[in-house]
């Protein structure tokens, strides 16, 4: 039997994800299937890349701009 999230019934807590910032390298834990809630992802060329909440903040015009990285 499965739950309703689809995840698995076993009882063991979720494993955090790992997410590195393309920009600077920051790195910081999911513990949920989302982003932490400061953080933003974009696609570029069909790759997701995660930016923090500083690179996020520093670059907000390009990324609503919908620039890639490469341009800021």
């Amino acid at each position: 039997m499965t739950s309703p999230s689809g995840g698995s019934d076993d009882g063991s807590a979720a494993q955090p994800r790992r997410l590195v910032c393309a920009c600077c390298g920051t790195s910081a834990d999911a513990l949920t299937d989302g982003l932490p809630l400061t953080w933003t992802y974009s696609v570029e060329d069909g790759a997701r890349r995660h930016y923090c909440q500083i690179c996020s903040r520093e670059n907000l015009r390009s990324i609503e701009g919908r620039l890639d990285s490469d341009w800021w």
